[in-house]
């Protein structure tokens, strides 16, 4: 993968807006193996932010980033479990503000797993 694609760039700084593009690369096959289950899922979600965290995010980016997964997901993919439809429907009732709450706490569901 080129340089350019990652949402991280060399120099260490996020880009959030090139989470969808990130996300969009995924083929159906490799969606579909992480949301069929929600243990899968948050295995899936702690490896990305333990590589994230030895690139140097701090808290409020893995949070950033959390977020527009989350909003990516609510737009683009259909539940798979009662997990991710419950999580979808918190994310379309929230505001923003609570969006942005829960994505820390998804953050630290991840982090909780090992």
């Amino acid at each position: 993968m080129a340089e350019h694609d990652h949402i991280v760039d060399k120099d260490g700084d996020l880009e959030p807006g090139k989470i969808d593009q990130a996300l969009d690369r995924l083929d159906a096959s490799q969606k579909n193996d992480i949301l069929q289950n929600f243990e899968d899922f948050k295995g899936y979600l702690a490896k990305r932010i333990e590589l994230a965290e030895n690139l140097g995010l701090n808290e409020e980016q893995l949070a950033l980033v959390a977020q527009k997964v989350a909003g990516y997901l609510a737009k683009h993919e259909e539940p798979r479990n009662r997990e991710e439809k419950l999580l979808q429907e918190l994310w379309k009732a929230g505001s923003e503000e609570e969006q942005h709450h829960l994505s820390h706490l998804l953050v630290k569901l991840a982090q909780s797993r090992g």
